[in-house]
């Protein structure tokens, strides 16, 4: 098919909940795409941080291929070896105890919200602190929970037990701490919310709070989890340890995964019947965010990482059109100096280079296997479309 067959295909059969760039992204290789006329891509947005290992990585889809000719989905009734050996290992890198699988970070989330309101319960806590700015997913109930009125408007009422407070303001937080809140839910970089990285005195400061008001420190890591901050779970660069953590995107390299850890105190808090996903923890799946975590959970891999997102923010600094880049690893956002980042992002896609926006910064989130060659070649298409803004 033609693009122009693939877009009026799209615009007759789906409905119009997404703002399509004009590209139909046909095959990839590592950071590299081509479109289904030929055209060739650098790509550095990874699906929004889905494909860790980039396009089409041989030890991942061999993973995937070969559980796909074993036994591709079982009932949840049933004992599923990928399924065990994943919980196990993905407990062990993050120093969680044990894992809740499910098909996406926003259903993550939401099986978190039920574990913070079982803990509540012994004393009638019920609210959910999260921070303004924050995004949880699309769901009614991780709707409420996105601390941004913009995602709320059209879908009053939202569901109840929600509060916010300001990013970066533990006073703020403890004065909302007053005993009608079971847990707080954060990012420690808000992705849609603009590329905000929380102080590291922030972060530090909720786990002594919440530990002060037996309270939950509940940390979403479905952007920047899984290797994208330059540690397994960003909260480990941060010297802390969660009670609960959310996690999706890069876990499954490119096929939908998402789990919500718990601590040990947790453990058996859900009691049968209290939660259950039809998909969760697929076989499949699970072979292939296994590939995943055993590439990933490695320091030489995740040195690469840190040393990758130092390079390209360095290169990013050094142009005149650049206000200053916020993030961590290869999780970054760009403000520009007079550009508008979604023209940026229209004319980057038309000369080569695919990004993304966060608020009113240019947001990239390449392939954690990125090369040096590609972040070059991408960057110099880049800097060729702000030169011409």
């Amino acid at each position: 098919m033609t693009f122009q067959e693939i877009k009026e295909q799209d615009q007759k059969y789906i409905l119009h909940t997404y703002g399509r760039v004009d590209v139909a992204l046909a095959k990839g290789a590592n950071a590299r795409a081509w479109d289904a006329d030929g055209k060739e891509y650098i790509d550095f947005t990874s699906g929004i941080g889905v494909n860790a290992l980039g396009y089409a990585d041989p030890d991942w889809v061999q993973a995937v291929r070969v559980q796909a000719g074993e036994i591709q989905h079982l009932c949840n009734y049933y004992y599923s070896p990928q399924n065990t050996a994943l919980a196990e290992e993905l407990s062990k890198a993050s120093g969680m105890a044990q894992a809740f699988f499910c098909n996406s970070g926003a259903e993550a989330n939401e099986c978190a919200f039920k574990v913070a309101r079982k803990y509540g319960e012994k004393r009638g806590a019920k609210k959910i602190l999260t921070l303004v700015d924050s995004f949880h997913g699309r769901t009614l109930a991780t709707l409420a929970a996105t601390g941004q009125e913009a995602f709320h408007k059209d879908f009053l009422p939202l569901n109840e037990g929600f509060v916010y407070a300001p990013a970066n303001d533990l006073e703020a937080v403890s004065a909302q701490l007053d005993g009608s809140v079971c847990a707080v839910l954060f990012e420690t970089v808000q992705g849609e919310g603009g590329v905000v990285p929380m102080e590291e005195g922030f972060v530090q400061g909720l786990r002594r709070l919440c530990d002060e008001k037996d309270v939950l420190l509940m940390i979403d890591e479905v952007q920047t989890g899984v290797g994208r901050t330059g540690y397994f779970y960003s909260y480990q660069g941060l010297d802390i340890q969660p009670d609960v953590v959310t996690t999706a995107k890069g876990l499954g390299g490119g096929l939908p995964i998402g789990a919500c850890l718990v601590a040990e105190r947790l453990r058996d808090i859900l009691k049968p019947g209290q939660q259950g996903s039809t998909f969760g923890g697929n076989p499949v799946v699970c072979a292939g965010a296994r590939e995943v975590v055993r590439r990933i959970n490695d320091s030489t891999f995740l040195q690469d990482v840190t040393e990758k997102g130092a390079y390209l923010r360095e290169k990013l600094e050094s142009l005149s059109q650049v206000e200053y880049v916020r993030g961590r690893g290869l999780m970054l956002g760009v403000k520009l100096r007079g550009a508008n980042a979604h023209d940026v992002l229209l004319e980057c896609a038309r000369q080569g280079l695919l990004i993304l926006t966060a608020k009113a910064l240019v947001r990239f989130l390449p392939p954690l296997t990125i090369t040096q060659e590609d972040i070059d070649a991408g960057l110099a298409i880049f800097a060729k479309v702000l030169s011409q803004a």
